[in-house]
């Protein structure tokens, strides 16, 4: 599953680049929006806000995008955006399970464009239910430290609710329950560590190792699917070369 954790640790990074920084504000400014909507303005009382304002924060984006965000979800001051949640499922290049989550404001045009990027790949867009069975709901942290302080963090992050973890390179990643999370991301922080992200992903039960060829064919997919606007997430059971990221990470 190395080449699959490589890929998320990568994503991120293309994710807060200048080029895609205003595509990322609009996402989270969603997310927040949604989630404020959902359980209340208030982060200390709605811990799922709470997470994604922290999201925000660490990705620089302004206070005031924050603030007019929750607004816009609890309808304070006129303002207010109507969003439907909806997932999405399909097959990807090599049998691989793909799976999206977006915030729409029209399901016909978002499902429309979903629909086009599998085509133009050569994938398929499936009915709902069809591979959601193949992920879990995980709290996922990603942690960039030193390799000798890996092992050691790792124990202590699972004394704080971490229930796996994974060391590659300089990245530790750290899985939990998604009540777990923000627990696990305080803890972290007490030691002084750097986070590079923490959020509650949809995590593959199992992964595809893709031959070199397939694999430049799903990141492609996957970077279609993440570039519509109406699109929060994507997740895939993919697993992928080294050689292969390599060259993605370079690009990005």
């Amino acid at each position: 599953m190395s080449g699959h954790s490589k890929w998320a640790t990568i994503k991120h990074q293309k994710g807060v680049t200048d080029a895609r920084r205003a595509q990322l504000f609009t996402k989270l400014a969603r997310e927040v929006t949604v989630a404020a909507r959902m359980g209340g303005g208030s982060p200390d009382m709605n811990v799922h806000l709470r997470l994604i304002i922290q999201k925000a924060r660490d990705s620089n984006m302004p206070q005031e995008n924050i603030e007019r965000a929750i607004k816009k979800g609890t309808g304070e001051g006129g303002l207010q955006e109507r969003l439907e949640e909806v997932i999405y499922e399909g097959y990807g290049p090599g049998g691989t399970a793909v799976m999206l989550r977006a915030f729409t404001p029209n399901r016909n045009r978002t499902a429309s464009e979903v629909r086009f990027a599998f085509s133009r790949s050569g994938a398929a867009l499936g009915e709902s239910g069809c591979v959601a069975w193949l992920f879990e709901p995980k709290g996922v942290v990603l942690v960039e430290t030193e390799m000798e302080r890996a092992e050691e963090m790792a124990m202590l992050a699972i004394d704080a609710g971490a229930e796996d973890f994974k060391i590659e390179d300089s990245t530790l990643e750290l899985y939990s329950s998604p009540e777990a999370l923000e627990a696990l991301r305080k803890a972290i922080e007490r030691q002084e560590a750097k986070i590079i992200s923490a959020e509650l992903s949809m995590v593959p039960k199992s992964t595809i190792l893709l031959d070199a060829n397939t694999a430049e064919q799903t990141l492609r997919l996957l970077d279609r699917l993440e570039e519509l606007e109406d699109v929060q997430r994507v997740y895939c059971n993919a697993d992928f070369p080294d050689e292969v990221l390599e060259r993605y990470r370079v690009e990005a």
